[in-house]
């Protein structure tokens, strides 16, 4: 068994030399298993563990003793436990959640708590082969698609392990048993009032019995093959995200070329960007991607609303996706450099509020490569007469484009960019005294090109923001 886990372990990197290890106890058999194996090898992996345990307060004494019984599990092992009592039944009618759900979050919630504050590298998990297949069952009842079939994933954003997903529960039990662990058994799970329990109670017997025994491998062997394929597309999805989608402050962008793309990738295109939009894809169904396809393929300006405030808008056939909230009605503050500042003010973040700092130097006109990026430019620094303006656009501005005599409305350069009504506010313009420069991102002014008579050069950078 121990050997087993070694090579699982192994299999997917789960743990590092060195690493500081949480393990998410409840006192049930999956959960304690996994405790007992990690620390039995705890010197052969060189980590160091840590345990959490929640009272949900659910089960009344029940839930209790399985706090005694957790305290007096780690002490014995001497192994630092840090328990958190909460009433889950009140956290959820305040979330207005269900009482599952409020469970799982306070679990996390309390998980990442300790992570943080114990400089921890890895938060492991107690799902087996046979959670994994309920896992499954359950997704293929609700329709799922190639992603849900890869059911529970042995690791998760780098953090969150599961070292024991490659035994079943019968091989937990047995390994319980011989090491004389006895476990605490939550009664709930053996009541068939769940959809979960009825599976477990249920379905799956009834599977072994009539048509497979093995459908619990069975079903972890369809898991891996799906995780193959799986990765495939994604990796094939990424790819023409970054052709196709352009990100903004709240708001993302899908070029109409994403949606002549296989509906494979397009579906998960649409999916990708409502995940980075919302932070998961709760609530987001196939109905919603149909939408979103019917959408664009309709007349520009008509919009549709997702789930979580998100909203969807045609734009002469691109779909612009944002999030339906205050901070889209921002516009940014006027903000002045003076000339004198400019050359002892390298670095500024006055920006914050709408993600960027800004960097800016001064330097000869000598023989230099200008960066090819749309958040550098460089300007005639002579031109400059009292100082920098950064501000929103106002009705009226106008720019003369390099290249160009004649000038163009800002307005008009947002409409060719097609850039969303919502984020056209959040696009910083830099003026030279009163003359608009550079609208970042986007166009440069004619007026202040460097030239081979510029004796000093102006570098203004941009450096946005993670969201």
């Amino acid at each position: 068994m121990r050997q087993k886990i070694i090579e699982y372990i192994r299999q997917y990197n789960m743990i590092k030399n060195g690493d500081r290890v949480l393990v998410a106890l409840s006192g049930g058999p999956d959960s304690i298993c996994l405790l007992h194996i990690l620390n039995s090898l705890k010197d052969i992996l060189n980590i160091e563990i840590f345990v959490a345990h929640v009272n949900h307060c659910l089960r009344g004494d029940d839930a209790d003793e399985d706090e005694r019984y957790v305290k007096e599990f780690c002490e014995k092992l001497q192994i630092p436990c840090y328990i958190k009592k909460a009433n889950i039944n009140k956290i959820a009618e305040e979330r207005k959640i269900s009482s599952e759900m409020a469970g799982r979050e306070i679990r996390y919630e309390f998980f990442d708590e300790i992570f943080k504050n114990e400089n921890l590298n890895k938060i492991a998990i107690a799902h087996n082969a046979n959670d994994q297949a309920e896992t499954i069952l359950m997704r293929i009842m609700r329709g799922t698609g190639l992603e849900g079939l890869i059911g529970i994933k042995p690791i998760r954003d780098y953090k969150y392990i599961r070292p024991i997903l490659c035994l079943t529960r019968d091989e937990i039990e047995k390994y319980c048993e011989s090491n004389n662990l006895n476990p605490r058994i939550d009664k709930t799970n053996l009541e068939n009032i769940y959809s979960r329990n009825k599976i477990r109670l249920d379905m799956i017997p009834y599977i072994k019995e009539n048509f497979n025994s093995d459908i619990v491998s069975t079903l972890n062997r369809l898991a891996s093959l799906s995780a193959i394929d799986q990765e495939y597309i994604e990796g094939v999805c990424d790819e023409k995200y970054e052709r196709f989608c352009k990100e903004y402050r709240e708001s993302i962008t899908i070029d109409k070329g994403a949606f002549k793309e296989n509906r494979a990738i397009l579906s998960r295109i649409i999916r990708k960007v409502y995940i980075k939009l919302n932070g998961n894809g709760y609530n987001f169904e196939m109905k919603h991607i149909d939408d979103i396809v019917s959408l664009q393929k309709g007349e520009t300006g008509k919009e549709i609303h997702l789930p979580n405030d998100i909203i969807c808008k045609n734009i002469y056939g691109e779909i612009s996706i944002y999030l339906n909230n205050k901070k889209n009605d921002f516009k940014l503050d006027e903000i002045f450099i003076s000339k004198n500042q400019l050359k002892t003010l390298k670095n500024i973040n006055l920006l914050e509020k709408i993600g960027y700092d800004i960097c800016i130097d001064i330097f000869p006109n000598k023989s230099i490569q200008f960066d090819n990026n749309s958040l550098i430019k460089y300007f005639d620094y002579d031109k400059i007469k009292e100082g920098i303006t950064i501000r929103a656009k106002k009705d009226g501005d106008k720019i003369i484009p390099l290249g160009m005599n004649g000038s163009k409305k800002i307005k008009s350069i947002f409409i060719d960019a097609k850039i969303p009504k919502e984020e056209r506010n959040k696009i910083p313009l830099v003026c030279f005294d009163q003359e608009i420069a550079w609208i970042v991102g986007l166009k440069v002014s004619n007026l202040f090109k460097v030239s081979k008579k510029t004796q000093d050069i102006i570098k203004i950078k941009f450096i946005e923001r993670k969201r």
